[in-house]
């Protein structure tokens, strides 16, 4: 039985290239949720909706920072000088420097990294075996 998103909301913030992204959404909708999926590299990011992902997740824009991009050495992201504001800046201007999948559920919000994180944001979970 799928639960609708009214019966417990579950939101992926998705990137569909992401391995990783796709393994969570996958284990959301083998759990029997219907997940809003929010493609942000389309959808793009805001600074309130950064900050409201950060505050639930009570972590820094660091602590997201997807330090592979290509961005992150041109924009000098990773130098300890650079601070919060021109990191969330930059996710801002360049979605692709956010690392995924955040995933958004009555039981919190977290950057579900490894896949297995989100397991703990369902109340219930994917069949094994």
């Amino acid at each position: 039985m799928t639960q609708t998103p009214d019966d417990f909301p579950i939101t992926i913030f998705h990137n569909p290239v992401c391995g990783t992204s796709r393994t969570v959404l996958a284990m959301i909708e083998v759990a029997g949720y219907a997940p809003t999926v929010v493609e942000y590299l389309k959808a793009g990011w805001t600074r309130p909706q950064l900050e409201g992902l950060l505050t639930a997740m009570a972590a820094g824009p660091r602590d997201v920072l997807r330090q592979n991009a290509p961005q992150v050495e041109t924009l000098d992201l990773l130098n300890p000088a650079t601070s919060d504001e021109t990191i969330l800046a930059a996710m801002v201007e360049h979605p692709i420097l956010v690392n995924r999948p955040i995933v958004v559920t009555p039981k919190g919000t977290r950057l579900a990294r490894p896949a297995e994180r989100v397991l703990g944001l369902l109340d219930r979970q994917p069949p094994t075996g």
